[in-house]
């Protein structure tokens, strides 16, 4: 059986990019809560295939890129739950996640 040669870093970092253009549009361009948190939630997902694919390709003889990426994933876990209980009460409040709506009713 022939070993599978390794995938080259540019892929991962070429995902990685995708990721972040990903979700950097729909933060832009949604206007429902929920989506821009999923649109934060992809960025953050793209922050953690850099760290890992730059602790794996360089040669690190320590495991930082291991310890940032669960760093930011505890993160991105806390950030999701405050925000859904935001979003919940701001939903109570004014019957719509729609971030538009939100900012003309609060004033």
């Amino acid at each position: 059986m022939t070993p599978v040669p390794p995938i080259p870093i540019q892929a991962f970092l070429c995902l990685s990019a995708c990721l972040l253009a990903i979700g950097l549009l729909g933060v832009l361009v949604r206007r429902n809560a929920i989506a821009v948190l999923l649109g934060i939630e992809l960025m953050l997902n793209a922050a953690n295939i850099n760290f890992v694919t730059f602790w794996r390709y360089g040669g690190a003889q320590h495991m930082e890129g291991q310890v940032f990426a669960l760093i930011v994933i505890t993160i991105a876990a806390a950030e999701a739950a405050i925000a859904l209980a935001i979003i919940l009460n701001v939903y109570r409040r004014f019957r719509t996640v729609n971030v538009d709506q939100i900012n003309l009713m609060k004033g």
